[in-house]
């Protein structure tokens, strides 16, 4: 386990093999996540910080260089998990991959649909939900290589298309190691929740992406926003998910 020294920076911690949580207080608690693949090191999504600080200290505590990162995938294009890819992307020359529909607005070509500004709970995220009810805090422009979609898969990951949250949002599953990244299909901060109801885009297909969520049964589900649920904490998205 290391720690991030960069903006205000979180813990970095092993969540699974070869499954690395990287993790910062900016953005919503956010967290992105590090794999360590036959072909190479692969990120999902990119923090908050715009120099990638975080995601450096992470791959240089795993004995790695920065341009070891031979792949970075986006979830969905908001400013939390765009912080670090443009300058990760320069450094590390990865490719930088995304569902088409969100690709322009990780490109700066057009901005992330609005949400309503009336506060909805929790409240603790009000501000990254008033930010992007204005248009506030922009990341760097950072051009997609290649889109992803239903069905596609990066080294070991398979991708899962989980909308709801926004259009085009994703998540991806490694089978062998019983993991999820469910983005911000669902939150495990400020508390275990179904996502955040003010940032979700769509409520009728983000109840279709939670049935599919609980459907792969994960031992891991990593989210945008919070720690890593393992083990026995799945179970306690699981309740949330059949309770809803």
């Amino acid at each position: 386990m290391m720690s991030s020294n960069s903006g205000d920076g979180g813990p970095s911690r092993k969540i699974a093999e070869d499954v690395h949580s990287i993790g910062q207080f900016m953005g919503g608690h956010v967290h992105a996540f590090l794999i360590e693949s036959n072909d190479g090191l692969i990120l999902i999504d990119a923090l908050f910080d715009t120099d990638g600080g975080p995601v450096i200290e992470a791959i240089k505590g795993l004995g790695r260089e920065v341009q070891d990162l031979k792949h970075i995938i986006i979830t969905h294009a908001h400013r939390s998990h765009l912080g670090g890819l443009a300058a990760l992307k320069k450094l590390s020359n990865a490719k930088v991959w995304a569902h088409e529909w969100e690709s322009d607005i990780v490109a700066g070509e057009r901005p992330a649909q609005s949400v309503s500004i009336i506060p909805k709970r929790p409240l603790k995220a009000y501000p990254l939900q008033f930010g992007l009810a204005l248009g506030l805090m922009p990341h760097e422009p950072c051009e997609v290589d290649a889109f992803l979609s239903e069905g596609d898969s990066i080294g070991p990951l398979q991708v899962i298309h989980l909308p709801g949250h926004s259009p085009g949002h994703l998540g991806f599953y490694w089978k062998e190691r019983s993991a999820l990244f469910a983005g911000d299909a669902l939150a495990t901060w400020p508390y275990f929740s179904l996502g955040w109801p003010g940032l979700n885009l769509n409520a009728k297909q983000h109840r279709r992406t939670l049935q599919k969520i609980e459907d792969l049964d994960a031992s891991v589900i990593a989210v945008g926003h919070g720690e890593p649920a393992i083990d026995e904490e799945t179970e306690v998205l699981r309740r949330l998910i059949r309770e809803r």
